[in-house]
């Protein structure tokens, strides 16, 4: 499990370079600048003109605090994601599969597809715990809610584009700005939303999303139901954490939280929730051999939004291509130790588990991130293999060494 957990840190401390030195990324910045040119006005009206200028220093405060603190008024909305005593506060009151969504980027346009689809198949099931991190965290809300919000998973990963989602203009504390993004959830992140959430909450089911805990170096979990129900403050609450788990550091800005503890408030810095959790099921220390928890579950789903395996690419000789494709590699190599680690957790605990991933054929090509006619195409994959029942396996998928031909 150290080894496990030392490969995902190195992973997750690279991320943000990565994402800045990957060849892709000159592609989206075009698009970003070629949609920011139509949308001038539009963005002159709502970006925070001075965001970055305004923001303020943090009071200070120490592990102490960091350890008793609670947002105030919800004393429930949250616990340490590595704590199985603190986890199950947030079991469910109800029997049922679990849905675990992993982070991503643009190919959550796959899950959202592959749960497209399998509502048109009939036989989607509804989950008595969903849990998402940073793209899954986005995805996850509407996959709580079942079918009848299939139409916005469609609309939120084929009709937006890189500008939807950043502004190429640096802030204090990240390369771009996400305001953007910001906007888009407080447009689809709505009171209504919130309180069909908060109701399927009080049935006993459970909303969980990851952020990192960039103060405290740990992985938070966020029990979205409770949050929901609790009005004004649940709304600003509820948004803030699915753009904290989608703020890559460097890249995005960390969400500012409030919290108290020992008499004074504070605020936290939040950022990815793929920093400690590339997915998440359940804390690890419930998943080893020495473990005596009962695993809450007898059915868990994991829909992966990537490919599993390695992909050939020669990187050019430069700073840029041969760090960028080193830490691609690292990423994926973290992302299949966690996949690894549940499912001998789960052969263990005598739990069915199903595995979704990105099909290693699929070689549509991208321009970068978050590019409209790789989404789709991607989707259309995604809805195609929940129609037919094959999304998800009930083995662990086979990593080849072999490497797929790269899709750039």
């Amino acid at each position: 499990m150290h080894k496990l957990r030392k490969c995902s840190g190195v992973a997750a401390g690279l991320i943000a370079v990565f994402l800045l030195a990957c060849p892709q990324f000159e592609g989206s910045q075009a698009q970003a600048q070629t949609h920011a040119a139509k949308k001038k006005a539009e963005r002159k009206a709502a970006a925070p003109k001075g965001a970055a200028e305004r923001q303020e220093e943090r009071a200070t405060f120490t592990a102490q605090d960091e350890d008793a603190a609670l947002v105030p008024g919800i004393p429930d909305a949250r616990v340490w994601g590595d704590s199985d005593r603190e986890f199950a506060r947030l079991l469910p009151a109800v029997n049922g599969p679990w849905l675990a969504i992993s982070g991503g980027g643009s190919d959550g346009a796959y899950g959202a597809g592959v749960l497209t689809g399998w509502s048109e198949s009939g036989t989607r099931p509804e989950f008595a715990v969903v849990t998402g991190v940073s793209i899954g965290a986005l995805i996850a809300p509407f996959a709580f809610l079942g079918s009848r919000y299939d139409e916005e998973l469609h609309k939120n990963f084929t009709t937006i584009g890189a500008a939807d989602i950043f502004e190429d203009r640096s802030t204090r504390d990240s390369l771009f700005d996400y305001w953007p993004l910001k906007r888009i959830i407080e447009q689809r992140v709505t009171a209504k939303l919130l309180s069909e959430i908060a109701a399927e909450h009080g049935r006993g089911r459970r909303l969980l999303v990851v952020t990192t805990n960039l103060d405290s170096g740990r992985r938070v979990v966020w029990n979205m139901g409770a949050i929901a129900g609790h009005g004004e403050q649940g709304l600003k609450l509820f948004r803030d954490i699915l753009l904290a788990s989608s703020s890559i550091p460097g890249f995005f800005s960390p969400v500012p939280i409030e919290v108290e503890a020992n008499g004074k408030k504070f605020h936290e810095l939040h950022g990815d929730g793929t920093l400690t959790a590339p997915f998440f099921v359940v804390p690890e220390t419930m998943l080893s051999a020495y473990s005596a928890a009962r695993l809450p579950f007898s059915q868990i789903y994991v829909l992966v939004n990537s490919k599993l395996g390695p992909e050939f690419k020669m990187p050019d000789r430069n700073l840029p291509g041969v760090l960028g494709r080193s830490i691609g590699v690292a990423l994926t190599a973290a992302l299949r130790a966690e996949l690894m680690l549940v499912y001998v957790g789960a052969q263990r605990h005598g739990i069915a588990l199903r595995i979704a991933h990105v099909d290693p054929a699929f070689d549509h090509p991208s321009r970068g991130p978050f590019d409209g006619k790789y989404m789709q195409a991607l989707y259309d994959v995604g809805v195609a293999a929940g129609k037919k029942g094959a999304a998800f396996g009930d083995t662990l998928p086979e990593f080849s060494m072999r490497g797929s031909p790269s899709q750039q």
